[in-house]
């Protein structure tokens, strides 16, 4: 049986079991910040591969890069960033809570469309509608104040000699600004992507359900450069690759939709979102924009570098367009979660709890289970050996086989394999299926094989 969890059941659930932990928890926290625990890293870095595999590896003329967190403060300048990276935010007099003028306002009136508004509209608005502060219900607010969302540092040893650097709040940039680089060292013709998985930072006043808006987040990046006029065709070629890629981690299509951007960015010629249905309703796990020369011009501009492209086939000369397809590492894996999650009952009446993942994320792929631990730990721990040079394996010898089976179900383990007498006596083994809960017993020889072949 499919459950709907609520989100607190998730974190819950999350937190008991090794998924994600409160940032900091110890010392009570730091607010939208979350750590992922053993299971958990093991899940988003199998997400990531997955990404890897079906955007670059699978892919002609796509390379991944690494570019830094931090980049030389115009990259900021030239993208717009310094002067125009902002929330329109207010106060309340008050119970000085601090909020997004533009959420309050379509919270109150969906249909009013605050991101077209100015700051002097938005203070009217909010004031003519005298709309409630969501916690104390008064409306009494601060004029309207921009709130920069980059994190600044500082770079430099002396006191007074310290200039101002940011930590990156998109990795895009870092593509862009390696845009030359990746040209002349591959050779590549066009259309050709560049990928990349990174941190990005963001200054975010307003946590946001779980995992799912923090200040701290993991993106995976890809841009298509592309000749003008093919844009378009690359464009909608992308929407649907990206909708396939989650279809195929076990998403099923019902969850997804498209939503195409009204208002476009300055940057942006076409821009959609693909949405995933949470507990608290849609919210965006993709993006697929077509960014024009805007990104490559700028560069052009700030850096005095060429950013021309020559098409080999006739001289043409011209700075190509870009396609971007992201995906949000962390929003992705809170989805897998929740997805993932079953609760099925016994013939006992007992309440089964099951991450169905897709067997290429589970965070183990096999559990070693010896039965008796003082009698068959010699063999399991040598078959646990083995089959680490293939899989990520789980050893587990505490409590009885009934609670490790149920432990392994809530980790999500496809195959549980039980070492007993007849492995000692006759070399085979017990492996229970995680779906179906049924049991077959097979050589040791023919281990490998027969979880390969079921993943």
């Amino acid at each position: 049986m499919k459950k709907d969890l609520k989100m607190e059941e998730l974190v819950n659930i999350c937190k008991q079991y090794g998924f994600i932990f409160q940032g900091s928890e110890i010392y009570g926290g730091l607010a939208n910040t979350w750590d992922y625990g053993p299971l958990g890293t093991r899940l988003k870095n199998n997400i990531k591969d997955s990404w890897r595999n079906y955007f670059i590896r699978k892919r002609r003329n796509a390379y991944e890069i690494d570019a830094d967190i931090l980049m030389n403060p115009k990259v900021w300048e030239a993208s717009g960033h310094i002067s125009s990276f902002s929330d329109p935010l207010v106060d309340c007099k008050e119970c000085k809570t601090r909020h997004r003028a533009d959420n309050l306002i379509d919270n109150f009136n969906p249909d009013a469309h605050a991101d077209g508004m100015s700051k002097q509209q938005m203070n009217e608005y909010i004031k003519n509608n005298k709309i409630p502060c969501p916690k104390c219900g008064k409306s009494n607010f601060t004029e309207i104040r921009d709130f920069n969302l980059m994190f600044e540092t500082n770079r430099g040893v002396i006191k007074d000699d310290k200039s101002i650097v940011y930590l990156r709040p998109e990795n895009a940039q870092g593509e862009y600004v390696n845009y030359l680089n990746v040209k002349r060292t591959t050779r590549s013709p066009l259309p050709f992507a560049i990928g990349q998985i990174g941190k990005a930072f963001r200054n975010e006043i307003t946590p946001g359900n779980f995992t799912f808006r923090t200040i701290e987040f993991e993106q995976m990046e890809y841009q298509i450069f592309c000749t003008p006029g093919k844009d378009e065709e690359i464009y909608e070629y992308f929407k649907e690759y990206a909708k396939k890629y989650f279809i195929s981690l076990g998403i099923p299509e019902n969850k997804l939709r498209f939503h195409d951007h009204e208002k476009l960015a300055h940057y942006a010629k076409k821009a959609c979102d693909i949405e995933y249905l949470f507990p608290f309703g849609w919210g965006e796990i993709n993006g697929t924009h077509n960014r024009t020369d805007f990104d490559l011009t700028q560069h052009q501009k700030f850096s005095g570098e060429s950013m021309m492209y020559m098409n080999p086939d006739n001289n043409e000369k011209y700075i190509p367009y870009i396609i971007e397809s992201t995906v949000g590492a962390d929003r992705l894996t809170l989805a897998i979660l929740f997805n993932s999650y079953f609760q099925e009952e016994l013939e006992n009446g007992d309440v089964r709890e099951v991450m169905r993942f897709s067997p290429k994320l589970a965070p183990y792929k096999v559990a070693i289970l010896p039965l008796i631990k003082k009698v068959h730990a010699q063999k399991a721990q040598e078959l646990f050996e083995i089959l680490t040079n293939y899989f990520d394996v789980s050893y587990d010898d505490a409590g009885s086989i009934g609670k490790r089976y149920r432990r392994q179900d809530i980790y999500g383990t496809p195959f549980c394999i039980t070492v007993d007498n007849d492995t000692l006596e006759k070399n085979t083994v017990t492996i229970r299926n995680r779906d179906t809960m049924k049991q077959e017993t097979i050589n040791i020889d023919e281990i490998k094989n027969f979880i390969e072949n079921k993943l």
